[in-house]
């Protein structure tokens, strides 16, 4: 994986929790914890959208077409 260096600004408080953090070994630099933290996010973001696309489905209209296609499946099924 290639990495790109940015230059970010934040709050005086979270640099000194993720300071403590890197004192205590839960990190190995503030880096890798600012790193984690943006992927655990976007995941969470992915993850959200993807319920939400899903919450737009009609489980009716959505089960009316899994039966569909099976029917057509099983006419055209060779006997054994």
């Amino acid at each position: 994986m290639s990495a790109s260096k940015i230059a970010i600004t934040i709050d005086s408080t979270l640099v000194e929790e993720l300071d403590r953090l890197v004192v205590e070994n839960k990190f190995p630099s503030r880096s890798r914890a600012i790193q984690t933290a943006v992927a655990e996010k976007l995941k969470k973001i992915h993850a959200t959208r993807l319920a939400v696309e899903c919450s737009k489905l009609d489980p009716e209209f959505e089960q009316s077409l899994a039966d569909e296609g099976l029917n057509e499946e099983l006419e055209s099924w060779p006997e054994y």
